[in-house]
This record gives C-alpha cells, structure tokens and sequence, in this order.
C-alpha cells in the first residue's frame, strides 16, 4: 500500500514543499518541512494533524506524532524553513528521527539562523483562536502576540538531532518512539543538482518502489553537478541508473514543465548577466541581485568572483567597479561551502587540487614555479562580505556624493525581498534610476493579497515585456511599491496579563503530554512485564495506569493554575521520589508500576562521537593554580581563567600561575609569525578599515513577551529591473526526456501552479501514448492511492497445522 499526501506546493503558486508518504503498516513519511515567505502558521495545520493525534476516545487531549521519519531535500526556505518552527512549537517533534545530506545540515542551519534573526515575523503569531479561550477580564487587548522564537543554540540542537548521508548509500533507518515497524524501510540520497546536498530519495518497501524528485536540475552548473538520473555528475549515460528505474511511483515536480531551454546554455546565461552588470556599474550604478542565503548563493558569488578575476588581468570594466556578499552568517556559509568540496561539480574539486598542488611547491615541496598565489574556488579575492547592517548601510551610501561615482554590486538575501539584507538594501536603491535590480528566480506567490516584493517587481518586468516596442526603452519604471516593515514592541498592561495566562495554559500542557499521558504511552508494554501473575491483571493495571495519568492530566489541565497539586494517590509509587522526607509505601493489593521501587536514571549529555568531556577535568597541574578542593565550575570565573580548555592563539603565550610564581609552565609558549608560507588563510575581498571598524548589530532590546508591530511605507521606484533564471530548475526538456526514461508505473506531480501541471500531466500522456502508467495531479491535502498493481497475501500456519504438513520434494521431467 502507498498514498500520498500533498501538504503545501500542489497546484499552488507557492514554492514550499511538504508531502506525507504512507507505506504499508501505516509508516508515515515526511518529506520536507518547508514554508513561505509570509509565515502563516495555518500553512502548517495539514502537518500538525499527523505530527499531534487526538484520540477521540478521550477528553483528554494528548497529543502523540504518528510520522515514523522525516526526509529533508533542499537546504532552502521551501523545503526547511518550518523544521526549527515545528520542533519548537510541535509536542515531541523532535523525537521524529530525521535524515538528509551533511550539506543540508550545515547549511540549513546557517539559513534558519539567518532567517528568525532577520525578522520577527518568522517566529509567527498565536491564532485569536487560541487566545479565545484564555480567562481575561480587559477588553483591549491586541491579537498580534508573537510566539517564542528559537534561540539559536537551539536551533544549533535541533539540526545536530538530524541524521547525516551520504549519496548512493542504501540506509534502513530507525523509526520514532510512535511509529509501528519499519519492516526493512530502505532509502537512499541520490543527487538532485540545484543546490549543494540536494536530493533524489529513493525509498523501498516491501513491493513498493518510490522515488520522490522535488526541484532537480539536469544540467551541470559552476558549482553543482548535475542530477543522479543518468549516473555521475552531470549525467554521462544514456539510461537512468538501475535504482531509479521503473519505479512503482514516481514523485516529481511540475514547476519550469513550461520554462523553454535556454539557447546556448549555462554560458549564455552567465554572460547575460555579467552584461547587464558591466552595463550599469560602467555609469556608477548599483545593481542588487537578491537571493537565498545558504544554497543558490554559492554559484552566483563563484560566478561573480571568477568574473572578476578575469577582469582584472584584461584591464575591463568589472575592475573598478566593488563586489559585495551581504548576509548574517555569510561567513559561516562560505566556511562550509570550503569544507564540502566534494559535493560539488568536479571542476570545482580539480580547480581546488590545482591551488592545493601549487601552494605545496611555493611551500619548497616542488620547484617552487608558482609561488602560491592562486586563489582557491571560494577564496575570494574581490568580492567583500558583509554580515553587519551598519556595514551595508555605508556601502550604499559611499561614493553617492563624489563626482565620480563607483559602480557596486551587492549580492543579498534573500529572493524574496521580504527579509534579509535585501529589503533594506532595495529601499536605499529605488529611487535612483541608475540602479538596477536582477532578480534570479522566479518568484512565487504566497498570497493573492498581499504579494511578495520579488512577485511585484517581476509582475512589473513582465508587463513591460510583454509590451516592449521597438522604441529602445531602457527598462524604468516609475510605481509606488509597499515596504511593509515588521518589529518586535514588548507587551505592557493588558497584553502582558492575557499573554501570561496563555503561555501558563501552554506550559501545563506540555507537561501534562511530556510527563504524564506520553510517559505512559511509551511504557505502556512494562505494565505487562512487571505482573507475570495473569494475562488479565496484566490488563487490569495497565488500564488503571493509563487511568490515573488521565486523572493527572485532567488536573494539570486547569487553567489559572500555576502547579497542579497533585494527591499522593496520583503519584502512586513516585511519591518517594517526589515529595521530602517520604521514605516508606505501602505496595499491599498494588498492581502495576506501584509494584517496583522507583528509580530516576539520568541520561548522559553525549553526541555522535560519544559521552561530552568536561575541559576543566583535564587541566594541567600548572593550570589548576590552588583549585584543589574547589568546586572545578568555578574556574572559570575571573582571574584568567576564561579560556579554560580552550585553544590558544599561536602568539598568544600561556597563562602564568600567579600561585606559584610566573616560571613554572613545564612547556614554552610558541609564538608564530601569522604570515608564515605554511599559515593557510581566506581572504573575504581583501581587508577594508573602514568596513572592519564598524560596531555589531545591536541586540533586540525586546527579549521578553512581545507583539508584532507592521508599518508600511511608500517609495516610488525607478531603477531598473531585470531577471535572468538562476535557479537551477529542470525545465521542459528536460522533464520531456527523462520520465519516458524512468518509465514509472504511477507519475504523481506535484511541486508547481496548476497550469504548470496540468501541462505537463497532458505532454506525459502524450509521450507514453501507450498508457503505460498513471497520472495523479492532487491537490493540497488531497490523497491519492498509488500502490502497486498487485495483490499480495501473507499466510500464517499455526504450529499444530505446520507439524500435520507432509513435505515432498518435486522434480521437473522434461
């Protein structure tokens, strides 16, 4: 058996992305846990009615995930921004395992760092349904709480949770707490091209065969290899790859089935974009390109980077002219994209031996001919990363005023223009007609209503295209465009009182389903192994257990109180435990858990690599100073101590024991000159003071309880407006040549407008005249039942009518 439900991005202008697959046994898959720009947590209630089920047999709501895993595709907003959301807010989301690529992980979190860090608007707020409920006596209050956004050490937790692959490595995964049994799951990453870790999942069950194929891309790029379809980077057969073919379902996005192939390619396309650069920076222009800050980014600022080079030793235009990446964790990103190399094209892998090959001879290991002055793939020599807002705002102002005015290029995220450096950066820029703004991908549509930035200016840009005469019109435009600004205002009088009541409502609750009904559920088979007497007492307790945890929830339900009291019969056993100076409990007539003398074990604090040290236990005698007897926590408190197990700068000399005089470190301190040939180093556009001296982004001032604060503003824009496709989606032919090539038995699309898939479910039908297999166009929370065409019966002999079978062997004559 296998249905399949479309969560969001069926048959839907929006890009985001969630799917529910659900296999024989009711394991259930979620692939994907995107979101849109607009962050509207109703986009994410089809996800919660599987992530928290409410048993209709009970009054009681206790909340238990019924997904057994959950597959992560793309590091890109449409794909993952509600993952750190969801393991916030979603009761035990976080006990889901959950897999994807390493590039997915690291990235990923660099993105939702970036994003709720950007605005206040991601962290969403709470329904008036929700507030409806509340016990409140004012009558004024505001509906616009925001909810508690993740931290991001938290989010930093959440991402470590997930279970890093590898390409092409078959992997049966561990199911979660809730799920029924895997029976020999079987999935497996393949590449999808697009973005860095991108991928194909192949997952097999039973007779099931499935490949979910969500926004791939064929054609091989500067950065990404192509999709796995063929086999090798780019594709370099002319049939798809045994794992991927005739699947019993194939899952594939309809989104670019109408988007013609780009006449000469990925050349054609980068030219076209560094001559609308060279055509505006050459009159002392600005040109924006928005885009996302953890995947595409990386081939647009190698593209950019590499143009410059060649530049700058042919004496052109694009020298003079600066080059800027803005984004909040732009560092770490660029960190990452030179530690995974090897997921990357091959030319980029062979671009980065040439460099690690010519650093080794200038370092004395060869004949010493180039001197180590290449740049490596994403060293970068021009292009200058700026991650503060104080920096952005005085690149955009400089050279305004001077006579002869430098042309800019400023990459920023994100695509949509609705947060990130973007918007700021497009607002300082709208009013000056020598500005340009090249949008990169085509921007969807989260709301009829209220359209995203990058979906009104290209609705702009297409209208102009669709009018363009021979009159040689430069692109301009003259509008009024909303820039609807979002801030955090902290909550006073009212507001703070109905919001404390909320979140004391929320607070019970969650400890009502983590400590009560779920402790209970997850037990619920000890029960049995504790009474061995009767099958039927066995029943007995677990149904009086099961009683007594809804009792206690019922009680800690109440609203208005801040701690349930709860009776030493609801306790039961744990009365020991929980109450002081209780020592004794009566287990006469006791069934159950009440049976066995508690025992509280505490986990230990460990990850992939095992149980986490404590620096402090492995100080040097020299460094311990007079810390014997003394609780070793306070070390590292004042008088030198901050760095305790940390490392230590090569020029930075060791800490001397002021105890025992300053001579008494047994090692020397080892000083190194930075500019030594073997220190390898990045350099991020080379080094500006004026840029460098520039103060951090202050920090919220709002940390506590908070509302949402929209301001809208009205500038008239009259810079120029471009797009150039960038983002690396499979387009019509693609889509045209490879599903005939997969010959899947079910096609289901999905990931695309309804026009789109409508269009291309009626070419398929067209190329397989046949018949050969099905298509499925549902819509969002539609289900589709795309099981194998054949009946399978399993047959369970009892052992008394097993030992009666007579086996005979038989042998064929001929």
């Amino acid at each position: 058996m296998f249905t399949f439900s479309p969560l969001l991005g069926a048959l839907s202008e929006s890009a985001a992305s969630q799917s529910i697959l659900e296999l024989d046994g009711g394991i259930k898959i979620l692939v994907s846990v995107g979101w849109d720009e607009s962050f509207d947590p109703a986009k994410l209630k089809e996800l919660e009615k599987y992530v928290a089920q409410i048993p209709s047999a009970s009054a009681i709501a206790i909340q238990v995930p019924t997904l057994s895993l959950i597959l992560l595709t793309h590091a890109t907003t449409e794909h993952i921004a509600a993952f750190a959301h969801c393991c916030k807010h979603f009761p035990l989301f976080t006990r889901i395992p959950v897999y994807a690529t390493g590039p997915i992980i690291g990235l990923g979190r660099t993105l939702i760092q970036d994003l709720y860090a950007s605005t206040p608007a991601a962290a969403t707020t709470i329904p008036w349904s929700d507030l409806e409920g509340v016990s409140y006596s004012g009558q004024d209050a505001s509906s616009d709480f925001l909810l508690q956004a993740p931290t991001p050490d938290e989010i930093a937790t959440y991402f470590s949770l997930i279970h890093p692959l590898k390409y092409s490595q078959p992997h049966q995964p561990l199911g979660s707490p809730f799920s029924p049994p895997l029976n020999g799951l079987t999935i497996t990453a393949y590449n999808s091209g697009h973005t860095l870790g991108g991928t194909i999942w192949h997952i097999q069950h039973g007779l099931e065969s499935i490949v979910y194929a969500v926004d791939w891309n064929q054609g091989r790029e500067n950065v990404y290899s192509g999709a796995a379809w063929l086999g090798g980077a780019g594709g370099g057969g002319a049939e798809v790859i045994e794992q991927l073919r005739k699947p019993t379902a194939l899952v594939c996005s309809s989104r670019g089935g109408e988007k013609p192939s780009l006449s000469g390619g990925r050349s054609k396309r980068d030219e076209q974009l560094l001559d609308k650069i060279r055509a505006c920076v050459s009159k002392g222009g600005t040109v924006l390109i928005p885009t996302d800050s953890s995947a595409r980014v990386l081939e647009l600022a190698y593209l950019l980077e590499h143009a410059w080079r060649d530049d700058s030793t042919s004496n052109g235009n694009l020298g003079s002219a600066k080059l800027y990446l803005a984004g909040r964790n732009v560092h770490s990103v660029m960190r990452y994209a030179r530690s995974m190399l090897e997921w990357m094209d091959d030319n980029i892998v062979r671009e980065f031996e040439a460099v690690a090959d010519g650093t080794k001879r200038a370092n004395g290991l060869g004949d010493g001919t180039r001197q180590g002055k290449e740049a490596g793939p994403f060293d970068f020599r021009h292009l200058r990363l700026l991650d503060r807002r104080g920096q952005i705002d005085k690149v955009v102002a400089s050279g305004s005023d001077s006579d002869i005015p430098v042309g800019k290029v400023i990459l920023a995220s994100d695509a949509s223009l609705e947060w990130g450096f973007s918007k700021s950066v497009l607002k300082q820029l709208a009013q000056d007609p020598s500005n340009m703004v090249i949008l990169t991908e085509y921007p969807s549509s989260s709301s009829s209503s209220h359209p995203s930035l990058a979906r009104t200016l290209w609705t702009w840009w297409k209208r102009r295209q669709e009018n363009t005469t021979e009159d040689g019109s430069n692109g301009e435009v003259l509008q009024d465009l909303d820039f609807i600004d979002t801030q955090k205002q902290a909550l006073e009088g009212n507001d703070l009182a109905r919001y404390q009541q909320w979140l004391a409502q929320q607070r019970q609750r969650q400890t009502t389903l983590q400590g009560g009904g779920v402790s209970t559920l997850e037990t619920a088979g000890d029960v049995g192994d504790d009474v061995s007497e009767s099958s039927s007492e066995s029943e007995d307790s677990e149904d009086e257990q099961q009683g007594r945890a809804l009792n206690a929830a019922t009680t800690l339900g109440q609203a208005g109180r801040k701690k349930a009291a709860l009776t030493d019969e609801d306790l039961g056993i744990n009365v020991i435990l929980k109450k002081k100076g209780v020592f004794d409990f009566d287990m006469e007539e006791k069934k159950g858990r009440d049976r066995m003398f508690p025992h509280s074990v505490r986990r230990r604090r460990d990850d992939e690599y095992g149980e986490g040290i404590r620096p402090e236990d492995f100080l040097r005698a020299e460094e311990r100073d007079d810390g014997d007897g003394v609780d070793m926590d306070q070390l590292g408190k004042g008088d030198g101590h901050d760095n305790l197990g940390k490392k230590r700068k090569w020029d930075d000399a060791a800490p001397t024991n002021k105890a025992h005089g300053a001579n008494t470190n047994k090692r020397p301190a080892l000083t190194r000159n930075m500019t030594d040939e073997l220190q390898v180093t990045y350099s991020d556009g080379g080094v500006d003071d004026d840029l460098d001296g520039i103060p951090e982004d202050p920090d919220d001032a709002v940390n506590g309880p908070s509302k949402l604060v929209v301001t809208t503003d009205k500038i008239t824009v009259k810079l120029q407006i471009d797009f150039i496709d960038f983002a690396g989606i499979h387009d019509k032919r693609s889509l045209h040549m490879l599903i005939p090539l997969i010959q899947p038995r079910k096609l289901i699309l999905v990931g695309g407008s309804s026009e789109d898939t409508m269009t291309l479910a009626s070419d398929c039908k067209k190329l397989m005249a046949d018949g050969s297999f099905d298509i499925y166009t549902p819509s969002t929370g539609d289900t589709v039942d795309a099981s194998v065409d054949t009946n399978a019966w399993v047959v369970k002999l009892a052992p008394p009518l097993l030992k009666q079978l007579k086996w005979q062997s038989t042998t064929s004559t001929e």
